[in-house]
């Protein structure tokens, strides 16, 4: 299966909602198109957008993986 718990770099495609916690504790959702996603350890990545990379979440993994079962995140490799 495809699934963002592989280790390395992984190109992705956000296609729907993907939340993340941000400075000072409100929510907010990752952009639609294109981003990177690095897996940091068995709990948690990374997840990089932006025109040249200047924006970033540590997700839970988990939440990774929810967002690949519905859809709101699409893995590219």
């Amino acid at each position: 299966m495809n699934n963002p718990s592989t280790h390395g770099i992984r190109s992705a495609r956000i296609a729907g909602p993907v939340s993340f916690e941000a400075v000072g504790g409100t929510t907010r959702d990752v952009p639609l198109g294109p981003c990177l996603i690095e897996r940091l350890d068995h709990q948690q990545a990374e997840i990089i957008w932006g025109t040249s990379g200047e924006c970033s979440a540590v997700l839970p993994l988990e939440a990774l993986v929810r967002a690949e079962r519905r859809g709101s995140l699409v893995l590219l490799n």
